[in-house]
């Protein structure tokens, strides 16, 4: 079915017909030319050919830079995600769109011819020695020098392992080398001065990208190879051959027979019971396949016929060292590998300190023991030499990242976590449309399986369109439709059933009404099914917000018509809410014009089903300020999915500030008869708390619904942002920057690779070869909404690497989501492989594997996508540098935040005092900010890096020879200082200048956040004193309407700034805190701590900077 809004006419053409499969990332013109600077030559390798042992068939368009043939054109036109705010001329409704990457429509704009092709038998990379061969080999790369000069060369390690040569150049020979022993680090990324000021730094692959420092100067040679395979390959070998030298051929001859060779000989002698030297190859293969469930078995076995043949052997028995072989290259994952060695320092496993090291400065744990490391080795470690010696070996390290334990979702949100004591009108509510439906909305079945299925999603918000039915049992379904029927005390048994099945918390039941008063008295009689659980308790006057959803546990509250508090009859005269009239105008007769306004009905209520309504009674909304003024706090509007998109639009402010008290329902729009859904971000960022959602209708829309309300225990409440919430505070939905008082996040996420991609599921008959790509995408406030894609990997769904890195602004992390989409390049009907929508606030950094969905949203069996993610503030992260300029803001160019004056003189005068405390909270943040960034450029690091890698990176650079140390750190006092011990190169003199301008901006902060903060809250505590007579004050000064206005609007904005600079200020200073814990463990992990200062406590109890109160609820701010 199509699905609506999903981007519209922001694409310009659908994901199956209009992009390139394999994307350049870059954009501009660079000429490359071979040989200038260092002698002629065609920039090839002296005619060498080289192919790419480690490619595995990978499109390597990634790395490639503009002037490179990529084969492919750039993306045409600007992505973004665009709302159903695009109308259709005259009829006022949602422009059709074609669905992007929901899967839920065939695409017809491409078809390409069926493969056949084998699978890829490329051998992968799974020790040193394939990094060391490779090496011998040689690589093509491309040599940076400054002013942009690039040259193509073909670099190679010597036989003997004692230099690194490139050829073609105009040196001699002998001097086209580095000596192995002269380099003192391989640095990754672009994290040199050459990288950095290089006119093309934004177009050069992170990923592909990497330094050797070496000789007395620390002199950098800095290159990029073509895919970030090849780097990590020389990366890995280079380190390799730093750390073991002249024994370096020793140690790959000992690793050979190592401890993951025993292990796997030792399984094999198991199988082989008889001691035959051979097994049949269905145990050969049944045994690989126990030991990664994800495997083809068609795939291993043509692993060992490939085999078999290449050593021209028949039968079908394997011996042991066959098997060793094929179980070495199956189930090896190359990029798993090259992590752990990075943490092994290059040994083929991990130790309990590695490990530590690891789970520290990777996956964010705190306070990990070697008894946590020796845990998670006991548990994931398959040999009983890992398990006797306390090392985890690859497939250890494998089994620990594929599990739950590094899963993306962090698991603290898998249980309710947040605070669920707050007005019901603060939190958005899981809430379903039609949901006796299961397919359309025309001429569907009804079924009562829709709200079993609903409810056991942890849906809160359920409908039921009951009309009069026969033998004067009411029943249910969309009138004026030729939906089907089903009995209304049937819903009310299964509803009494399932209510509280997936989630304790209130369950609303809308409830259009369409029934006689005779058969609305059946209602009643059969509503008493539900007992105590009904709540029918009439609201207090006294109060001003709803009840709690922790208060109303185990409830179920009636949303519909009541009469009015002075009816004494026995029934009385409401308005009509008919959503099915209103569907059926629509749909009316071909060519009749469509009518925009529907007529206002008015029906029979009777009293006993109005005392069932409590605290949600349905009223129909008029406007804002009327409803500031007279609508009551239990009162509830509902509104059509266009009308709620032109208040969205038009007045922004105005309906953040109406949801803040009450509650508003959205449902779709009426052409929506496919049952098609609309965007709930759309919505949810306008704080409308019941975005009604088609159930049965998967895709797009309903993943961003089921992974919002993923993040609070799946209980179908999700506490909104605290500025959506709090009385006092400006925020305006269509924000399209920054939003004032919350500090942006900078989320970096690279896709590693991808592991067991199924076939797409609507595929048409091209065989089970996939050819993957993957969308990152980004869902939440205008400003916040982006998507990246990687480049497409041809041939290979079994274990495709992608190794791409993205970088994202999120503006109002609370109401972001992103999702990852894997779709197929190749396809024939469907494209759609799998997806997974997870919140902002529960991403876990690190290392991380991504559990795919299908369309339906079934867990994939065995389908990953493995990811790095990190965030980082915007002020301390981000780009460094951008064409040899430095984008970090100095004092003079620093922007802050303003205040906007009301023209009220006292109040003013007020927020004028508040000018200089904001200056000094910014300088203080800003500067430590920036020396932080500048010591981790130092370092050699990007600035997403944490500083406990900033000193692991850099503790080979302070120890000299025989091991002695050159910098000590002294962690005597709370502010650990380096410590030169004798003569130290410049360059380590810099990193130690950098280091104490970075540890003197923390000890400023810290000592100054306090008085700092202080003044900003006795500013804004000064200003709120002005709060309840804003009006009365304003009019006196003779501010009358436009103007009475717009000084409440800005003294709302100020507030919100003091609000956020106050809150940014404290989680600065909790951030160096955290630096200064993160220096202190790292040093005691290197070795580099000063003798005698180990013990010093880095976390001394401190007078803590709390949290401005909030005013009491009852207070008003209209």
């Amino acid at each position: 079915m199509a699905e609506f809004g999903s981007r519209g006419a922001a694409t310009g053409s659908t994901r199956g017909g209009g992009l390139p499969s394999s994307p350049g990332p870059v954009q501009g013109q660079v000429a490359f030319k071979a040989g200038d600077g260092e002698g002629g030559g065609d920039g090839g390798g002296g005619g060498r050919s080289y192919v790419d042992s480690a490619g595995g068939g990978v499109s390597n368009g990634d790395c490639a830079l503009v002037g490179e043939e990529t084969g492919s054109a750039q993306p045409g036109g600007k992505r973004g995600c665009s709302t159903i705010q695009q109308r259709e001329s005259k009829s006022g409704i949602p422009r059709r769109s074609s669905i992007i990457k929901d899967g839920t429509k065939q695409k017809r704009e491409r078809k390409k011819t069926v493969s056949f092709s084998s699978m890829p038998t490329e051998k992968k990379i799974s020790s040193a020695s394939d990094c060391i061969n490779a090496m011998v080999e040689g690589s093509e790369l491309k040599k940076f020098r400054s002013n942009s000069r690039v040259y193509h060369r073909y670099f190679l390690l010597d036989a003997d392992m004692q230099s690194l040569r490139w050829e073609p150049s105009k040196k001699d020979s002998e001097k086209a080398k580095i000596d192995i022993k002269s380099i003192k680090e391989v640095r990754t990324g672009k994290n040199t001065d050459i990288f950095r000021s290089n006119g093309i730094y934004d177009q050069i692959s992170e990923d592909c990208a990497f330094s050797i420092i070496y000789g007395d100067n620390y002199e950098s040679l800095d290159l990029v190879a073509n895919s970030a395979d090849v780097a990590n390959i020389w990366v890995t070998g280079l380190r390799y051959l730093i750390s073991y030298g002249k024994h370096t051929l020793d140690m790959i001859e000992s690793s050979q027979d190592n401890m993951r060779t025993s292990w796997v000989s030792q399984m094999f002698s198991e199988t082989d019971a008889d001691n035959f030297g051979h097994i049949a190859l269905y145990k050969a293969v049944q045994f690989i396949k126990k030991l990664n469930p994800g495997l083809k078995t068609s795939k291993i076995e043509l692993k060992f016929k490939e085999l078999h043949r290449s050593k021209d052997k028949t039968g079908t028995e394997i011996t042991k060292e066959e098997f060793i072989e094929v179980f070495h290259e199956l189930c090896t994952r190359p990029e798993i590998y090259f992590l752990l060695v990075q943490f092994s320092s290059n040994k083929e496993f991990l130790d309990t300190k590695d490990l530590m090291m690891f789970l520290e400065a990777e996956q964010g744990m705190a306070h990990v023991t070697e008894e946590i490391s020796l845990e998670i080795i006991h548990k994931y470690e398959p040999s009983n030499e890992g398990q006797e010696k306390g090392w985890l070996s690859i497939d250890g390290f494998t089994n620990y990242l594929t599990s739950p334990d590094c899963h993306i979702f962090d698991p603290e949100h898998k249980k309710v976590c947040q605070d669920m004591k707050q007005p019901l009108s603060h939190y958005f509510i899981n809430s379903s449309h039609n949901t006796y439906l299961i397919e359309d909305q025309f001429r569907g079945p009804s079924d009562i399986t829709g709200y079993i299925r609903a409810l056991k999603m942890g849906c809160r918000s359920v409908e039921l369109d009951v009309w009069d039915g026969p033998d004067n049992e009411p029943v249910i379904y969309t009138g004026h439709t030729m939906t089907s029927q089903i009995v209304f005390r049937s819903v009310i048994d299964i509803i009494n059933k399932y209510a509280f099945f997936a989630s304790e918390y209130p369950l609303i039941l809308c409830l259009e009404n369409h029934c006689s008063i005779k058969q609305q008295k059946v209602m009643v009689q059969h509503m008493k099914i539900l007992g105590d659980k009904l709540h029918t308790q009439s609201p207090s006057i006294e109060e001003s917000y709803l009840p709690s959803p922790d208060s109303l546990k185990g409830k179920i509250l009636i949303k519909a018509k009541k009469l009015s508090s002075n009816c004494s009859g026995q029934e009385g005269d409401v308005t009509d809410e008919d959503e099915g009239a209103e569907m059926s105008q629509r749909v009316g007769k071909e060519g009749a014009e469509q009518q925009n306004t529907v007529i206002v009905k008015r029906f029979q209520l009777c009293k006993e089903l109005s005392e069932l309504v409590s605290i949600c009674k349905s009223v129909q909304f008029k406007e804002f300020q009327v409803s500031f003024q007279l609508q009551k706090y239990w009162e509830v509007c509902s509104f059509n999915e266009v009308l709620a998109s032109k208040y969205a639009n038009e007045y922004p402010g105005d309906f953040v500030n109406y949801n803040k008290r009450f509650l508003a329902r959205v449902f779709p729009s009426p052409m929506r008869i496919d049952s098609s859904n609309m965007n709930p971000q759309d919505f949810w960022k306008c704080g409308c708390q019941i975005v009604a959602m088609n159930f049965q209708t998967p895709g797009l829309m309903m993943d961003l619904n089921i992974g919002w309300f993923r993040q609070n225990g799946n209980c179908g409440y999700v506490l909104r942002p605290a500025i959506m919430r709090e009385e006092v505070s400006f925020f305006s939905a269509n924000t399209k920057d920054t939003v004032p008082g919350v500090s942006p996040q900078l989320l970096h996420v690279k896709i590693i690779s991808g592991q067991n991609f199924p076939k797409p599921k609507g595929s048409g008959a091209k065989g089970d070869v996939v050819d993957p790509y993957v969308y990152v995408e980004i869902h939440g406030i205008p400003a916040d909404c982006a998507e990246k894609r990687t480049k497409t990997v041809h041939q290979n769904g079994d274990n495709p690497i992608f190794d791409e890195s993205f970088e994202f602004q999120i503006n109002l992390p609370e109401l972001a989501v992103m999702r990852f989409v894997v779709l197929d390049d190749d396809y024939i009907g469907d494209e759609f492989i799998g997806q997974y929508t997870i919140p902002f606030e529960c991403l876990q950094t690190g290392y991380r594997h991504v559990p795919l969905q299908s369309l339906t949203g079934e867990i994939l069996a065995h389908a990953f996508l493995f990811v790095h993610v990190a965030i980082t503030n915007r002020r301390g992260g981000g780009k460094p540098h951008k064409r040899g300029l430095s984008v970090r803001k100095g004092k003079k160019s620093r922007e802050y935040a303003s205040m906007r004056t009301l023209w009220i003189k006292t109040i003013d005068e007020v927020f004028k005092n508040a000018l200089q405390p904001i200056r000094d909270a910014t300088d203080l943040r800003e500067n430590m900010q920036n020396a932080v960034v500048s010591f981790k450029e130092l370092c050699g690091l990007s600035p997403v890096a944490n500083l406990m890698q900033c000193i692991l990176a850099v503790s080979t650079r302070l120890v000299g020879p025989e091991s002695t140390p050159l910098v000590l750190l002294n962690l005597s006092d709370q502010y650990p200082t380096m410590e030169i011990q004798g003569t130290v190169p410049e360059v380590l003199k810099k990193i130690v200048t950098a280091y104490d301008i970075m540890i003197q901006t923390i000890k400023t902060l810290i000592e100054n956040a306090n008085s700092v903060y202080e003044k900003i809250v006795q500013c804004q505590k000064a200003a709120m004193e002005f709060h309840e007579n804003l009006h009365n004050i304003g009019a006196k000064e003779g501010l009358k309407e436009r103007k009475l206005q717009k000084a409440v609007e800005s003294f709302t904005w100020n507030i919100t700034i003091l609000k956020g600079q106050a809150d940014l200020l404290k989680y600065a200073k909790n951030e160096t805190l955290e630096n200064l814990k993160q220096i202190h463990y790292a040093a005691l992990s290197c070795g580099l701590n000063k003798p005698g200062t180990e013990n010093a406590d880095v976390s001394k109890p401190r007078r803590s900077l709390e949290a401005i109160p909030e005013k009491s609820s009852d207070e008003t701010g209209e």
